[in-house]
């Protein structure tokens, strides 16, 4: 773990926040999904969310109680300073997303894009699945974006598992019930475009 979290500082260290291939300007697929389903009050938690602005969107819109977690302390500092203020309305937690101390049936909306596609050891994805299933709700919802069949071999400098909509679905199985999947492809700042897949389940 100590390699993975040094891995993602340097890459922090190295790119502003707004340089990586993932980031957007704002993360329009991602907060339509969750304002399809959750009210104001329910309860999110963004894993992998570092230096995202789907914070900043999510506060913007009205939300009012959010976690951001992620491995990297200087992406959660890049955020905070990024939301000034604002920062303090939201709980950020540094820690390994497979391992990480979480609270049981406490989220009514789980979130991620682009961390998935990263745990190419089946034991990582399984121990996220299970962080997941312990955490959030029953009829909570989970959102998970990553990378398609077109979409790239690595991102930077890691190795990537892509996925098709059945199969993304198929890592978290029946607790996870698939609402609806889609597909968008993302342009990165220096030009290029990556696939993503978006699965969208109900914890049942």
């Amino acid at each position: 773990m100590a390699d993975r979290r040094q891995h993602w500082e340097s890459v922090y260290r190295d790119k502003a926040a707004d340089q990586v291939g993932w980031f957007q300007p704002h993360a329009v697929s991602s907060l339509r999904l969750i304002q399809d389903k959750a009210g104001k009050d329910a309860h999110i938690i963004g894993g992998g969310g570092g230096a995202s602005v789907l914070v900043d969107d999510l506060l913007d819109a009205g939300y009012r109680n959010l976690t951001v977690l992620d491995l990297a302390g200087s992406a959660l500092t890049a955020s905070r300073a990024r939301l000034g203020v604002r920062a303090q309305a939201v709980q950020w937690i540094a820690a390994d997303i497979t391992r990480a101390d979480l609270p049981a049936a406490r989220y009514d909306v789980w979130h991620d894009r682009a961390v998935f596609h990263f745990l190419t050891d089946p034991a990582d994805r399984a121990r996220y699945v299970a962080q997941v299933l312990a955490s959030v709700k029953h009829g909570g919802y989970v959102i998970v974006a990553a990378f398609g069949l077109a979409g790239p071999l690595q991102c930077s400098g890691l190795e990537v598992v892509r996925y098709t909509p059945a199969a993304l679905h198929a890592e978290f199985g029946a607790p996870f019930r698939l609402i609806r999947h889609e597909t968008e492809i993302h342009h990165t700042p220096t030009g290029g475009e990556q696939e993503f897949v978006y699965c969208y389940c109900v914890r049942v």
